[in-house]
């Protein structure tokens, strides 16, 4: 009756319950429920598990200072594999759920665009701390013009534009090539740039696009090669640009590569080797230049993980945070919640958190500072000059 993942999440789901000792009528008395919908399994897993990290510290933290008005917090983590058709039968689950009060996700923007019809259609709240579609801001409202879809990561269309003018007024580079993944992230990026590149007079010398999963990218980079860019952008995730990055060194496309924020993981650079060196990616939030209450959040997951903080990690945090700040002020009701996210409209009323002041226009998007990472010898750094 089930799909596998739906089957794959119910029985992820309890487990977890049972792994916190939490059983029937109990768990719905004791505990307030909450989604969160990532890819846990695929080519995308390292970000799912970036995601639950964040949230995890957040849920640990609220818990352990007596949770939500005598309550704990329970988070149900649901795999939609980035996958618009898994993300539609997680979404089903989640919206059938009476004691599920509130979602962190998705992950992918085509997954959250997936899922975001039963979400408005049944009325139940969704902030995602990473999908970044500007199709999203559009398709989150019901019929009475309500928001249900809320978001504390800026938008392709300002990546975009911002990756172009960094190229530009920072670096003072003129070609740029522009190999996307066609979904809607990938294109989402690449028309935002390319609009942007055109206004600013940097010549795109080539487009070429690929799709989730390939592994040959040579002939298309060949096609770039002989375009002779001074840069490429890839606008796409780390699984496939580390083996763009490695296949362009290998034909001998050796330029500065650009990519967003689905660059910035770990994985990228232990998959692409030294050819990731000189790629440079967006990122809402720098760890090096945190503020002092950041700062004891890093710490915290430093010592839970034995990593380096990622901007994911960080605004999964801040959106975990967000959530629950609206149970405990506005209670464990759908609406209510909803209306509590709305109300977040200006900085004066908006949720401090790790990754800055965070609050929400009337589509439910939150405009946030963009900075620039590198990496260099092997690692992610702070580039030497941001933007002003």
């Amino acid at each position: 009756m089930f799909g596998k993942v739906t089957t794959r999440a119910m029985v992820f789901a309890a487990a977890l319950g049972l792994a916190f000792g939490f059983a029937g009528s109990a768990q719905a008395a004791d505990t307030i429920k909450i989604a969160v919908p990532a890819a846990f399994t695929g080519s995308a897993a390292g970000y799912g598990e970036n995601v639950k990290a964040g949230v995890s510290v957040k849920i640990d933290e609220v818990n352990a200072a007596g949770g939500v008005n005598g309550k704990k917090i329970e988070a149900v983590y649901l795999d939609d594999q980035c996958e618009p058709r898994e993300a539609a039968t997680v979404s089903s689950s989640i919206v059938n759920d009476d004691a599920i009060v509130g979602i962190v996700g998705h992950l992918c923007s085509s997954a959250h665009l997936a899922g975001l019809p039963a979400y408005v259609r049944e009325g139940i709240p969704a902030i995602t701390p990473t999908a970044t579609s500007v199709a999203i801001s559009s398709k989150n409202k019901d019929e009475k013009g309500k928001v249900w879809s809320f978001r504390n990561v800026y938008r392709d269309d300002f990546q975009g534009i911002f990756l172009a003018e960094y190229i530009d007024k920072v670096l003072g580079l003129k070609k740029v090539a522009v190999f996307y993944e066609n979904n809607d992230y990938g294109i989402g990026l690449k028309e935002a740039f390319a609009k942007e590149a055109k206004k600013l007079g940097l010549t795109v010398v080539g487009e070429e696009a690929y799709k989730k999963g390939d592994q040959d990218f040579t002939p298309q980079l060949t096609k770039i090669k002989a375009a002779a860019p001074q840069a490429l952008f890839v606008a796409g995730y780390y699984p496939e640009g580390a083996l763009i990055a490695d296949q362009a060194k290998k034909i001998g496309l050796v330029v500065p590569k650009f990519g967003a924020d689905g660059f910035d993981n770990a994985d990228y650079i232990k998959l692409g080797g030294a050819a990731t060196d000189d790629t440079y990616l967006t990122a809402p939030f720098l760890a090096e230049i945190a503020s002092p209450d950041a700062k004891k959040f890093i710490e915290s997951f430093k010592a839970k993980f034995k990593r380096e903080v990622d901007w994911m990690s960080a605004n999964s945090y801040d959106a975990a945070g967000i959530l629950i700040e609206a149970i405990a002020k506005a209670g464990p009701d759908r609406e209510k919640i909803r209306a509590y996210l709305a109300g977040m409209d200006t900085p004066e009323k908006g949720y401090k958190g790790v990754t800055g002041i965070n609050y929400f226009d009337a589509n439910g998007d939150c405009q946030k500072p963009a900075f620039v990472k590198m990496v260099k010898d092997g690692k992610f750094v702070p580039a030497p000059k941001q933007m002003d």
